[in-house]
């Protein structure tokens, strides 16, 4: 069983209107060791969410009563689980990696079993990792903590509430895009490419699409930047990647 290192199985939320999909969604799933729960339109989606919290939610964008968009805009106030949206619409990754939505990730329809599970394990690994890193981080007293803020110019991380402040104000990220400025703040002025950033931060290195990459880096400049079109803390190093300022 691939998960037989966990003590724990994990829950996986399958949302998703369409009988066919659910049913080999649960095979896999199954068969792969988790657990899961099923809802076949958006407000019994909510509702079960809310009620069960499980580990992980693959969630489908039409849906009957309520859509995909808004179910996950209702979850995210209240948990703070990966949310993997399904799509047929390839163009909606602006909406789904949204600045209101934070979904971690999404995969297109059709999709393979084998990149739908490797994206799902990723995504459990990175929600487990950074739930480790929490509670050491609170175990381990304010000494440490003095560790744990970084400051490039006008930009400040504080790797223990998972904050980001410029100039002051604290800015309302996603994890996900906290997650990245984290990484671009390990090597402030060295350029990190876009794969490499999608192996770190979305922990996966074969099945990624890069444009995930662009997106959330251009959602992170509408918030920290004053002028998205001449960014001074975030930067492109065009077709190689992106770094933080370093001064």
């Amino acid at each position: 069983m691939a998960n037989g290192e966990n003590e724990e199985k994990k829950t996986i939320l399958i949302v998703d209107d369409e009988k066919p999909i659910v049913d080999i969604l649960v095979y896999n799933l199954q068969k792969e060791g988790y657990n899961t729960l099923e809802a076949g339109d958006g407000v019994t989606a909510v509702d079960i969410a809310l009620e069960q919290k499980p580990d992980l939610i693959l969630l489908d964008i039409m849906l009957p009563k309520m859509d995909g968009l808004a179910v996950c805009k209702r979850i995210r106030h209240s948990l703070n689980v990966p949310i993997l949206m399904l799509t047929a619409k390839d163009e909606e990754i602006d909406k789904i990696l949204g600045l209101e939505l934070g979904a971690d990730d999404y995969i297109t329809k059709p999709f393979s079993v084998r990149e739908l599970m490797a994206r799902i394990k990723a995504n459990l690994r990175k929600s487990e990792a950074v739930g480790a890193l929490t509670e050491e981080e609170e175990n381990s007293g304010q000494k440490q903590k003095a560790k744990h803020v970084v400051k490039l110019g006008e930009l400040e991380l504080d790797l223990d509430k998972f904050e980001v402040r410029v100039s002051g104000e604290v800015i309302d990220l996603t994890l996900r895009e906290f997650e990245v400025l984290k990484y671009l703040s390990s090597e402030p002025g060295q350029v990190v490419t876009r794969e490499t950033l999608l192996e770190k931060v979305w922990g996966y290195e074969y099945y990624g699409d890069i444009r995930t990459v662009d997106v959330t880096v251009r959602r992170i400049r509408e918030k920290i930047e004053k002028d998205t079109s001449n960014p001074k803390i975030l930067i492109t190093k065009r077709g190689v990647g992106y770094y933080l300022a370093a001064e």
